[in-house]
């Protein structure tokens, strides 16, 4: 695999976080599709055994930006919420997108 591969999809990657680190939405959409296109570049290729720890480190740092995404997401739903806007879309426990709201008991009584 080409170094050039993986050093797209480290930029990729970087703008993404700055993306998400700045809350620029136009910004996270282009970096979201240069990071897909980076990730199918790098697929197809065959990784040398020097490429392991390099793509070991850039699969953290995909990780560590869905978490960021994740909070963000968890933010904007809880800022809905207390606004009275509930009518946002989510999963439903099979990880199917929920046609309408479902309610996860805490306790039984």
């Amino acid at each position: 695999m080409t170094s050039a591969l993986l050093d797209a999809l480290e930029a990729a990657l970087r703008a993404e976080r700055d993306a998400l680190g700045g809350q620029d939405v136009e910004a996270l959409l282009r970096s979201t599709e240069a990071k897909l296109q980076a990730l199918r570049a790098v697929e197809t290729a065959a990784p040398n055994s020097t490429d392991a720890a390099r793509i070991t480190a850039l699969a953290a740092y995909n990780r560590e930006n869905g978490l960021m995404l994740a909070r963000r997401r968890r933010a904007v739903t809880f800022a809905l919420h207390e606004l009275g806007r509930g009518e946002a879309v989510g999963y439903d426990p099979r990880g199917q997108r929920a046609s309408q709201g479902w309610v996860r008991p805490i306790a039984v009584a």
